[in-house]
């Protein structure tokens, strides 16, 4: 028995010593997939962070929301809660996620914490990309370039990240709860399928269109209902377990700011429908094109794909799984979200890229797989990588053009405005503004003036109270107008941009009470204006 023992230890001595030459053999390299992936993940960073570096872009002004986005959780961090002492016409979710930079701002001032904010929402926005090729992997390289890389260089995605703004933020959250809900093509179950619900329903509490995604994926478990309650339950604490501590101590202004305001909300003109397309397709950088073109080319777009989907599941002998229909139903069901309201800004397509992306990159890692399964030659086996190849030379020609376009990229608003009127107006002074983003980029948001108006969004305001704003009938709310009245009889100082009588309900009362009581210290383009002593 002894000498079985000895000899039985002697193989597993002799299994180790052979040990170390089999794992050399098997360490870990770095596959073709994996390289696709950090290349995309540093050069959107690349993209991101350069973006940044342009003037005026880290410490200056070049937005109207991110104002109100990252005012908000300075409010917060001062003792005031959404909804009850300020209104914010989206869920509380960036103000959680912004909250503890804006604690820096205590110390460092507002500029300081707007420049954090932002260098995170360009890493929020980069993060995408690293996400996207994880969520189809599994389906090869050409899947892995395309969804990367077009995530990488979709000049919307990059333009939405130059500050603090909902969409990379929405888009992030959105990406990881793809990536719980699914493994591989199919959708996952219990814990993770509750984890991703969770992580959509955050998404949700950044912006509500997250319930798009949402929607399509209880849509594709409608025929199993337990999945569907599985993943329903997770969304639903996701999104409530942020919203509900805000909601609640002020449920009526919340149900006007974040449902009501976004559904009536009107405007003097509809935005193009020629300038929705452009920037729904990527086409930023060619020039302005006519509404019969960028129809024809969504058409072809849809029937490409259409025919690519069609030939790949005949060459694969069955349908699209679940992953793709996700891709597809989530992508169609945004573009028609966008092409319906008044409303549309640059930066919405940016929540649309990922999806986009995985709707391109998807039939067309079938379609190169039904093509190798279906030859046993040399050529076949060469058409993914091939495919890859030129996917990847077009990207990084992409790449070039962006590059170029943001070299030209400058804010509008002088550093020599910023600095004149902050040495024009007082630390702690009071100041009311149109766009509040001007008082965070000189350190003039915080006022300890008693009484001064916590007012983070002027046309929210207006939306939520009215559904109009400025220019089309919201002063002819009572409950308008004492809002804004009030919070010029507390100023010490007006700051009004170019876009002041959109923001601001100027009734008769309210202009009387600006020209006799302030006297201006700038003129235009932005005026900025003193109390009379």
């Amino acid at each position: 028995m002894s000498g079985t023992r000895v000899t039985a230890s002697g193989a597993r001595s002799g299994a180790a010593a052979a040990a170390p030459p089999v794992a050399a053999g098997r360490r870990w390299r770095w596959s073709a997939v994996t390289v696709v992936i950090v290349v995309a993940t540093v050069i959107a960073a690349g993209l991101r962070l350069y973006q940044l570096s342009r003037p005026g872009y880290l410490l200056g002004i070049t937005e109207y929301d991110d104002g109100t986005d990252f005012g908000s959780a300075v409010r917060l961090v001062h003792g005031a809660l959404p909804y009850r002492d300020f209104i914010m016409v989206q869920p509380p979710g960036i103000t959680l996620i912004m909250a503890p930079v804006a604690l820096v701002t205590r110390g460092l001032g507002t500029v300081t914490g707007m420049a954090v904010a932002r260098v995170l929402t360009a890493l929020a926005s980069t993060a995408a990309v690293p996400l996207a090729g994880l969520l189809t992997r599994h389906r090869g390289l050409l899947a892995v370039v395309v969804s990367c890389g077009m995530l990488t260089v979709f000049p919307d995605s990059i333009m939405a990240a130059r500050t603090v703004l909902l969409e990379p933020w929405l888009v992030l959250f959105c990406m990881l709860g793809a990536l719980a809900a699914f493994d591989g093509d199919r959708m996952t179950g219990g814990w993770r399928l509750f984890a991703g619900g969770a992580l959509f329903g955050f998404a949700g509490a950044v912006k509500v269109w997250a319930v798009i995604p949402v929607a399509v994926i209880l849509l594709l478990n409608v025929r199993q209902p337990r999945r569907a309650a599985v993943f329903a339950g997770g969304a639903a604490a996701g999104f409530l377990g942020p919203v509900l501590p805000f909601a609640l101590t002020a449920p009526v202004t919340f149900y006007r700011s974040v449902f009501v305001a976004q559904l009536v909300r009107t405007d003097l003109t509809r935005i193009p429908l020629n300038y929705r397309l452009q920037n729904i397709l990527g086409l930023n950088h060619a020039s302005q094109m006519a509404d019969s073109t960028l129809i024809t080319i969504s058409i072809v777009v849809l029937v490409v794909l259409a025919a690519i989907t069609v030939i790949g599941s005949r060459l694969l002998h069955r349908p699209p799984p679940a992953l793709d229909w996700f891709a597809f139903g989530t992508c169609l069901l945004v573009v028609a979200a966008f092409l319906w309201p008044v409303d549309f800004y640059y930066h919405y397509p940016g929540f649309l890229a990922p999806f986009l992306a995985l709707t391109v990159a998807l039939p067309l890692s079938r379609l190169a797989a039904g093509l190798a399964a279906g030859e046993r030659r040399t050529w076949a086996r060469l058409v993914q990588p091939g495919a890859a190849v030129l996917a990847g030379g077009v990207l990084l020609t992409l790449v070039g053009f962006q590059a170029a376009s943001e070299s030209n990229y400058a804010s509008a608003v002088l550093a020599s405005e910023i600095s004149a009127a902050q040495r024009m107006i007082p630390s702690g002074a009071c100041v009311v503004t149109d766009q509040v983003s001007y008082t965070l980029a000189i350190n003039r948001f915080v006022s300890d003036v008693p009484g001064c108006s916590l007012m983070v969004d002027g046309v929210g305001t207006d939306y939520a109270l009215s559904g109009k704003n400025g220019q089309n009938g919201a002063g002819s709310v009572p409950a308008l107008q004492a809002i804004w009245m009030s919070a010029f009889r507390h100023a010490q100082y007006v700051w009004l941009t170019t876009q002041a009588t959109r923001r601001i309900p100027f009734t008769h009362q309210l202009q009387a009470y600006l020209d006799t009581h302030f006297v201006p210290l700038t003129e235009g383009p932005d005026w900025l204006f003193v109390r009379k002593v």
